[in-house]
């Protein structure tokens, strides 16, 4: 009669193991989909959520987490794309102490406090960072460091550097372009200008520096780029300024009153400028 008994109790047993490890793995496979749909959470709040929302989403997991390095590297990234340059600053600074801190981590830690206006503190971190660490962005972080010292020469050098490593390369040809602008090598910067249009035609930032260099050679002219009505009438604006600012005070009406009569709505600015230089005589 033992016999039954001692085989239900094995029959019990072994099935309680086979629970127990069926158990382990089902707890490890959701452990496996939470780091899952965590990784692709984090990516949605660096890209497509609100910075402040992501902010908050970082800040909670940070607390949570403290050790987690991709949760305060997502938190400092936040941050940035929030324009609280002051508090990433603060983040990237402990960030970059760990263990397993990158040299991608040192770059957004310096493009921070650039953006923070801390200058000095941000040459010395790219200081940090191995000639071997050829990015885009450190590159483009060191020209415009360069440009701050006013070393032309090493800024040219990196900006170069910083055009070959991207496939788009608009904002740092801007950038370039109106370092030269500064310089006064108004050509140069024309060239720029144009090249970065050519790059990024809806940016127009540099469609309004290009005019700035053209007004500066006396070329009074909206380069052929394309501009909607709205962008051409304050191309206009802008080249006005520039004939006053050269003097051509009569060139300066006309365009004036051309980016007035352009404008869909009612151009203030322009017809702010416009009755100065009529009251002027």
């Amino acid at each position: 009669m033992r016999h039954p008994i001692v085989l239900c109790l094995a029959a019990a047993l072994a099935t309680t193991g086979c629970e127990k490890i069926r158990g382990n793995q089902v707890e490890r496979t959701f452990q496996d989909v939470n780091v899952v749909d965590e990784s692709n959470l984090s990516d949605i709040m660096l890209t497509v959520a609100d910075p402040n929302e992501a902010v908050t989403y970082f800040k909670r997991t940070a607390e949570e987490q403290p050790d987690r390095t991709d949760i305060q590297r997502g938190l400092g990234q936040s941050l940035v794309r929030a324009s609280r340059f002051p508090e990433a600053t603060v983040v990237f600074a402990k960030l970059v102490k760990q263990k397993d801190a990158t040299d991608d981590d040192r770059v957004d830690y310096a493009d921070a406090l650039i953006r923070a206006g801390e200058w000095p503190r941000a040459e010395e971190v790219l200081d940090t960072i191995p000639p071997t660490h050829e990015t885009f962005k450190r590159y483009r972080l060191e020209a415009m460091v360069a440009d701050s010292n006013k070393e032309w020469k090493k800024a040219d050098s990196f900006y170069e550097t910083a055009v070959g490593l991207t496939t788009k390369p608009a904002s740092v040809l801007n950038n370039w372009g109106y370092s030269k602008l500064t310089r006064g090598d108004f050509a140069e910067a024309e060239r720029l200008f144009t090249d970065s249009i050519r790059s990024d035609d809806k940016l127009f930032t540099a469609k309004n520096n290009l005019v700035l260099a053209r007004g500066a050679q006396r070329k009074y002219t909206l380069p052929v780029m394309p501009m909607d009505q709205v962008e051409r009438a304050q191309l206009l604006h802008t080249l006005g300024l520039s004939a006053v600012k050269q003097g051509d005070v009569e060139t300066a009406k006309n365009l004036l009153r051309e980016a007035v009569d352009t404008h869909p709505q009612h151009f203030e600015a322009a017809v702010r400028s416009l009755r100065a230089l009529e009251s002027a005589g």
